[in-house]
């Protein structure tokens, strides 16, 4: 590990705003926050750009950015302690462990922000709009609770729809496009590190806000794989 990464891991120990696999933070958070605002996770974060930057549009939000990468979340935190954003958090652990650290209902909204698609078919299970980690989603939004994803690959965009449509679920809005849009909302104007790099080379970046308002049976998951196998041929794969 690089001398940078070493001297960011031990820096986020000391600040307040990051969690590093906390014990007992179920339904805690509002103490953390002193208040009973809604909380906004930003799964995969990175940089925290977006939870740094929607902590600035909606003071009457919380939100927390959630990574495995501390030398990552170091970035986030650290300006949002610059800036005293006192409505921004990090917490560093797995996505899939993140029913450990939320009760039920406790989080209104979820962004997934320009995500490793895992575009290998094998590695399917692994993104984040996956109906694996929509049940873990399920189990601590609360009703009638938002997704968001923002991403620029297209198989991920196109993916997420597919699980939508089998599941049917409730599509809100659908930009395949965002920023072809004359008019988009200030949440979508904001940019991340890996949104700039263009790393799938698509030169778009596509949008989808959905509700997990319908119970997602495993046994459609079989169903899912042969969709996304047939789409992988069709595309030369």
């Amino acid at each position: 590990m690089g001398q940078k990464k070493l001297i960011r891991f031990n820096e986020i120990k000391s600040f307040h705003n990051v969690f590093e696999y906390p014990l007992n933070m179920k339904s805690k958070w509002k103490d953390f926050f002193k208040n009973d605002h809604p909380i906004v996770l930003e799964l995969a974060c990175g940089k925290g750009e977006y939870a740094v930057n929607l902590g600035k549009l909606y003071p009457i939000k919380n939100f927390i950015g959630v990574d495995i990468k501390g030398n990552r979340i170091w970035r986030g935190a650290k300006t949002a302690i610059e800036e005293n954003l006192t409505n921004v958090a990090f917490l560093r652990t797995h996505i899939d462990k993140i029913c450990d650290y939320f009760d039920t209902s406790e989080v209104q909204e979820i962004w997934i922000t320009f995500p490793d698609p895992q575009l290998r078919l094998s590695r399917a299970k692994k993104r984040l709009t996956h109906p694996k980690f929509l049940r873990l989603y399920q189990q601590i939004l609360a009703p009638n609770g938002l997704i968001h994803l923002k991403t620029d690959s297209p198989d991920l965009y196109q993916f997420t729809k597919k699980v939508i449509e089998l599941f049917n679920l409730e599509l809100l809005v659908d930009y395949d496009d965002v920023y072809s849009n004359q008019h988009i909302a200030q949440e979508l104007q904001i940019k991340t590190y890996y949104e700039s790099l263009d790393i799938a080379k698509s030169n778009r970046v596509h949008y989808l806000q959905f509700k997990l308002n319908k119970s997602l049976p495993v046994e459609k998951d079989v169903i899912l794989k042969e969709l996304i196998s047939e789409y992988d041929i069709n595309r030369g794969n």
